[in-house]
Parts: C-alpha cells; structure tokens; sequence
C-alpha cells in the first residue's frame, strides 16, 4: 500500500522500524493529503464498478486514489481498471 501512495505522490520516502514488538514505519508525508480513510467494511468491487465508487468515495473525477487488493497484489484504482481485475476495497485518499 505503501508503494501505491507513493507512485501516486502522496508520500516520499519510508522505512520499517524495528523495535523488537510489532515495529513501526518511518513515513516521510509530503503535505498532499486532505484525507485519507479506510473502507468498512471492505467492499468486493467488480472492474466495471471503479466510477461508482469513485462518486461515492471521492471529491471529484481524477482526484484521489482508492486502495484496492486483487488477485496481483494491492494497487490503486485506475491500475486495476486497466488491467480489467475486481477486488476489495481497502482505503482511500485525497
């Protein structure tokens, strides 16, 4: 999720902190986000679906970025529209 974000200008750079318990990330925010939220609950979503939920989710057309987890692993939206793949919703940011 994180390589998402970043692809998509979202955040710089980041690193895994371990602290000997669960651990933490180090993220480097680069002052874009107005919102950031998870989906609950994580709704299945089909290929031809992506507008709809893009009215639903975000301000505007071609802002933002929802989250999605498919088959090929976790990628934004628009990835998933082009590669024509469903999947679950994860999260959103604007």
């Amino acid at each position: 999720m994180m390589q998402v974000l970043q692809r998509y200008g979202y955040i710089g750079e980041f690193e895994f902190i371990d602290d000997g318990k669960a651990g933490m990330f180090k993220v480097q925010l680069l002052g874009r986000i107005n919102r950031s939220k998870a989906v609950r609950p994580r709704w299945n979503v089909k290929a031809d679906d992506y507008t709809e939920w893009e009215k639903k989710l975000l301000p505007a057309y071609n802002v933002g970025v929802i989250i999605v987890t498919t088959s090929e692993g976790v990628m934004s939206h628009i990835e998933a529209r082009e590669k024509r793949l469903g999947g679950k919703l994860l999260a959103y940011v604007y």
